[in-house]
C-alpha cells in the first residue's frame, strides 16, 4: 500500500480489533502525524496480554497498489505508543465497508465492491512503486461507471487495461447515453 507517497506494508486482518499502527512506522510516513492526530477514549488494548497505549486516532487515505488500478480508501488508525508491528493493521470492517473480497488460490487477489471480475493481485512489498505511476482517480468517471455501466455486459477476454481503456472512450462519448432520469 501506499501512504503519503511512501511505499510499506499492510496487514489485512479480520480477526484484529482495530485497525491500527505503531508510532515509529507511521513516523516513517507521515513525520508530523501528531499534529493531525485525533483524541480517542480512555479505552483499553492489548496485544497477546501486553498493554498497549493508544495516542490517538489518525485518518488518511491509503492506495492499495496494484499494476493495473489503484484503488483508494480512507481508513482511521488508532497509533499505539508500543506497537511493535511492521504493517498497518486493517480490520474487517473497512474489507466490509470498501466490498473488498480475499480469494486464495493459486494466485492471491481480491476485488472491490460489485465488480467479482475485476481482480487485484496482491503485489509483492519488495516491489518499487513511483510515485509518477500512482494515477488521480478521475471521480467523474468512476461515478460514470458505477451508474452507467453497472449493468454493463463487458467481455471477460478484455484485460484490465482494455477495460479502462473502454470505459474512459464511453465515459468522452457519454452524451450518447440516454439518461434514465429524464425518460
Amino acid at each position: 500500500m501506499v501512504i503519503d507517497n511512501n511505499p510499506t506494508k499492510l496487514l489485512l486482518d479480520p480477526g484484529a480489533f482495530c485497525s491500527c499502527v505503531g508510532k515509529s512506522l507511521l513516523k516513517t510516513c507521515i513525520p508530523n502525524f501528531e499534529e493531525k492526530l485525533l483524541p480517542i477514549d480512555d479505552i483499553k488494548f492489548n496485544s497477546e496480554s501486553n498493554p498497549m497505549k493508544a495516542l490517538g486516532i489518525f485518518e488518511t487515505n491509503v492506495i492499495l497498489t496494484h499494476i493495473d488500478g489503484n484503488p483508494r480508501i480512507t481508513v482511521e488508525l488508532v497509533v499505539m505508543e508500543n506497537c511493535s508491528s511492521t504493517h498497518f493493521i486493517l480490520l474487517n470492517d473497512y474489507l466490509i465497508i470498501y466490498g473488498i473480497d480475499l480469494h486464495k488460490n493459486k494466485d492471491r487477489y481480491f476485488t472491490i465492491g460489485d465488480n467479482k471480475r475485476q481482480k487485484f493481485a496482491f503485489l509483492p512489498f519488495k516491489r518499487k512503486i513511483t510515485v509518477d505511476k500512482v494515477s488521480p482517480v478521475n471521480l467523474e468517471l468512476e461515478k460514470f461507471k458505477s451508474e452507467q455501466l453497472k449493468e454493463a455486459e463487458i467481455s471477460l477476454h478484455l484485460t484490465d487495461k482494455q477495460e479502462n481503456e473502454l470505459s474512459s472512450l464511453l465515459y468522452g462519448h457519454k452524451g450518447a447515453f440516454t439518461q434514465t432520469n429524464n425518460l
